[in-house]
C-alpha cells in the first residue's frame, strides 16, 4: 500500500527507509490516474521501500521546491537524496529497475 505523502511529512517519509519512491501526481491528470496501479502494486512488492504518492495540488511546495513542472513525475530518493527521476508514463518494469539499482 502506497504512503500519502504531503508537504508536512514529507520530511518524515524520506527517513523512513534507505530508499523512497515519491510519485507527485493530480486527480486530474489521466497520465497519473492509469500510473497509480503500477505504483500500488510496486509497493505491495518492495516492502523494503517507501513507496508513496504527492497529490500537487494540495502539496505545492514540496513539488516546487524539485522542480515538478510535468506529471507523473517520480523521484527515487536513496538515503533522503534525489538519485533519479521519471517524467511521465513508463513500464512497471523500467519502476522496478530503478529500485533495484538502488538496493
Amino acid at each position: 500500500m502506497t504512503i500519502e505523502i504531503t508537504d508536512s511529512n514529507f520530511e518524515e517519509v524520506l527517513t523512513k527507509n534507505e530508499i523512497t519512491v515519491v510519485d507527485f501526481w493530480a486527480p486530474w491528470c489521466s497520465p497519473c490516474r492509469v500510473l497509480g496501479p503500477i505504483i500500488e502494486e510496486l509497493a505491495g512488492e518492495n516492502t523494503d521501500v517507501s513507496i508513496g504518492k504527492m497529490n500537487v495540488d494540495s502539496n505545492s511546495n514540496t513539488a516546487a521546491g524539485f522542480g515538478i513542472r510535468g506529471i507523473p513525475t517520480t523521484i527515487f530518493f536513496k538515503n533522503g537524496k534525489e538519485s533519479d527521476r521519471l517524467v511521465g508514463m513508463h513500464s512497471k518494469a523500467e519502476f522496478q529497475a530503478k529500485i533495484d539499482s538502488l538496493k
